[in-house]
């Protein structure tokens, strides 16, 4: 640090430089000035003051030598011991004089006995000790691209706390060609800088301008402070969007979803802000159409689908767009998109019925036309192109026409309608397009019915059992048949065949219902009289001309027990009763006579048992119950009686049994007596038992014929049936009668019986049975029933 006039710097605790001072005695107080520089160091020496006041410093301790201040921490201090004066602590002039041109310090001393008191001067010189400084490290302008040259931009000067030729002296602007320096010298105040535009600015050329403004004092060597300038320039519209493309052409399939994009423009604009936002729209010029189909992004200038697209509609759109700024009075610049519809396969053919017969007559010939077919396919090329076909296994078949998708659906093969009566009709349409599409179109086709097929009966020959003495006028049993024709084709009506022949004498008895079948019984059939018949019915349907068949009708009557027995001996006559003479000498199981009975029923019904209704001794006769031969059980003593009465009873087995009694007087004569009447009686017994015997055997015959007759027929019928029935004989538990044939076996859970000439009482015909089987009651148990095979 230096002291300015003359007074040279010294270190601490010694005196520096040479004090230059101008003093003023007085008799009470002195004045004494020092200078120094700003900053120097704690401890400087500034001056002797005792020295330069011509003060014994032997004397300033004594006289409590001071300096009088009212600051807590003065800059200065004095050393009572030898009276100079010192730095107590740094100084910067600027915090002390600001800006003026001369900073002085006053200080006043004090000594006393006598009182004195001097006043001290220091004046603070200046060093450069700052660099200028700006308010504001950046200043940002922003100034429209259309400002004219010469504009000026007044800037804030820097400062600098040194003063003098130390304070800021010039100031400098970094290069640029739009902008120049000028600086206004304010005297005093300063020196103001200006920023001036030289040349016309262009923001889409360049956006901004950085500048560097420095200002530099007048130190060796100067500082300096830098305030960096930033110039936005300011757009203005005077730039139209422009669009990256000269042409825009896209191919876009008809197909494409709605949300599809089409294509992507994309304009630009130098113009910046909204100047330079451009958004994008349809033109006005565009047809309505065009608009439902497409949409555009305004902010991206995207193209998307809004609607369907069809090829075959229209291939080609030329949609217009424009770009247009933001600004306040917007720039437009307008492009066309050439949109190429690429046509694909979306289209499934069409499949037409043009003519069409919905019932084809089933004894069409094959080549008969049902209908005619046309197909279309609106795609192009090898997409519209179609191949028809149809189901394999049907009797039709499509036969192409001249023109061009034209068919005819024709008969390949004759029809049945009986085997089936409608045809759905799958046509299938397929174009050639990848992948192919198809179509499919059904039709049905009703075979209307030819009257082709006679009626049918559900059996044949039929075979009936017939109960006698059903009520005249009632159904006795009923013939079905069917038709496999349709409406009055299959209406059938019945009717017995009567040829006057004398096996069919008996159909005029009968009456048939034409439209059920049913057939009717005039009178009461009778067993004893006729056990069997036939005729035949005829069915005959309503087609025209009409079809018939006949079916022969075998009718079995079943006996029922309607005959009480008939005693053929012995006969009584006038009241009176058969008379038998027998020895009193014979044996045990002497034969006395024979009971002899006749039951016109066959079965159970038919089936005579004998019985002893009255006898006056039961230890001297017995009956046995099926031959109804009487014997004696013992031999005849004194004290038996000569005449004895014995009441048979013959009843038969049917459910209700009939019976009749015939009554035997046996006389107990003496040997001699018993031959002679013996010999009387033999003849005309002879002759009688010839008489019977020739009716029985008669009866036998007939009947054994019947039997076989009905044993061949129904053998026949069972062997024209497929039934195979698993069985096994069994033995008959409840036989108790004399019938010549009686086999039993069993099927499941069901048991059968096979008899002879002869059927049981009681039977009925088992609803459902073919009329061959019979119910049997049981006795014991449920009923169980009866086959005749």
């Amino acid at each position: 640090m230096e002291q300015r006039g003359a007074i040279p710097r010294r270190a601490r605790g010694s005196l520096v430089g040479c004090v230059v001072a101008a003093l003023l005695w007085s008799v009470a107080s002195a004045q004494i000035r020092y200078s120094i520089s700003e900053e120097v160091n704690e401890g400087t020496v500034v001056g002797n003051i005792a020295k330069d006041l011509g003060i014994d410093k032997n004397t300033l301790k004594d006289r409590k030598y001071r300096i009088v201040s009212s600051s807590a921490d003065p800059p200065f201090v004095v050393n009572q011991n030898d009276g100079i004066l010192y730095v107590s602590r740094r100084i910067d002039r600027e915090e002390v004089c600001a800006q003026s041109s001369t900073c002085l310090i006053n200080m006043k001393t004090v000594l006393e006995n006598p009182l004195e008191v001097h006043y001290v001067e220091v004046e603070v010189m200046d060093i450069n000790d700052h660099s200028p400084v700006f308010p504001e490290k950046v200043k940002t302008f922003e100034i429209s691209e259309s400002v004219l040259p010469g504009a000026r931009f007044q800037l804030k000067p820097s400062i600098d706390p040194d003063s003098g030729p130390f304070s800021v002296q010039q100031y400098r602007l970094s290069h640029n060609n739009h902008f120049r320096l000028e600086v206004k010298d304010r005297g005093e105040d300063g020196k103001i800088p200006i920023l001036v535009v030289q040349k016309s600015l262009d923001r889409e050329a360049a956006g901004s301008h950085s500048l560097v403004l420095t200002a530099l004092d007048g130190g060796k060597p100067p500082k300096s402070g830098h305030l960096n300038i930033l110039v936005n320039v300011l757009d203005v519209n005077d730039n139209a969007p422009v669009f990256t493309k000269d042409v825009y052409s896209v191919m876009l399939d008809e197909n494409a979803p709605v949300g599809t994009t089409v294509i992507q423009v994309n304009a630009t604009d130098l113009d910046e802000g909204l100047n330079g936002e451009v958004v994008y729209s349809f033109s006005n010029s565009m047809n309505q159409n065009i608009l439902n189909i497409f949409a555009i992004n305004p902010v991206t200038g995207e193209v998307t689908v809004k609607g369907s697209l069809d090829y075959e509609e229209k291939d080609r759109y030329v949609v217009e767009i424009q770009a247009s700024d933001k600004g306040s009075v917007p720039l437009t610049t307008e492009k066309s998109v050439i949109i190429k519809i690429v046509d694909i396969n979306d289209n499934a053919p069409e499949i037409e019925v043009t003519s069409f017969s919905s019932s084809v007559p089933e004894d069409s010939r094959p080549g008969t036309t049902v209908a005619l077919i046309s197909v279309n396919d609106l795609d192009s090329d090898l997409n519209g192109k179609i191949i028809c076909s149809m189901d394999e296994d049907v009797p039709f078949m499509l036969s192409p026409s001249i023109k061009d998708k034209m068919y005819s659906l024709v008969t390949k093969s004759p029809l049945n309608r009986e085997r089936q009566s409608k045809y759905d009709l799958r046509i299938q349409a397929k174009d050639a397009g990848q992948p192919p599409l198809s179509s499919e179109k059904t039709i049905s086709v009703v075979v209307s019915d030819v009257n082709d097929n006679s009626p049918e009966f559900s059996l044949s020959p039929y075979t009936f059992y017939v109960t006698e003495g059903n009520d005249p006028g009632g159904s006795v049993f009923s013939v079905k048949a069917s038709d496999c024709d349709e409406n009055d084709n299959a209406l059938i009506s019945y009717r017995i065949l009567r040829d006057g022949s004398k096996q069919n004498k008996i159909t005029s008895f009968l009456n048939i219902n034409s439209e059920n079948g049913d057939i009717l019984a005039i009178k009461s059939f009778d067993f004893e009289t006729m056990k069997t018949f036939r005729f035949k019915v005829v069915a005959t349907d309503s087609g025209t001309p009409s079809l018939s068949s006949n079916v022969t009708v075998n009718v079995f009557i079943l006996d029922q027990n309607d005959n009480a027995p008939v005693i053929l001996y012995p006969v009584s006559s006038n009241g009176s009763a058969e008379e038998e003479e027998i020895p009193r000498n014979v044996n045990a199981g002497h034969l006395v006579t024979k009971v002899r009975a006749y039951d016109a029923d066959i079965g159970y019904n038919g089936w005579l048992l004998f019985s002893l209704q009255e006898v006056s001794d039961h230890s001297l006769f017995g009956l046995d119950r099926y031959t109804g031969r009487i014997r004696t059980l013992r031999s005849f003593t004194e004290t038996d009686e000569a005449e004895h009465k014995l009441v048979i009873l013959v009843k038969d087995n049917g459910n209700v049994s009939l019976s009749a009694t015939a009554t035997v007087i046996v006389k107990v004569v003496e040997p001699k007596e018993a031959f002679a009447a013996s010999d009387v009686q033999s003849s005309t017994t002879d002759e009688e038992e010839n008489n019977v015997t020739l009716y029985l055997m008669i009866t036998l015959g007939s009947v054994s014929v019947l039997f076989l007759i009905s044993i061949i027929v129904l053998i026949a019928m069972q062997c024209s049936k497929s039934t195979d029935y698993t069985s096994k004989y069994l033995p008959e538990t409840n036989y108790d009668g004399t019938m010549c044939h009686s086999i039993q076996y069993r099927s499941g859970d069901k048991r059968y019986m096979l008899v002879g000439p002869r059927m049981s009482v009681g039977s009925t015909i088992v609803p459902g049975s073919q009329a061959n089987t019979l119910v049997l009651p049981d006795r014991r148990h449920t009923s169980e029933e009866v086959r005749f095979i």
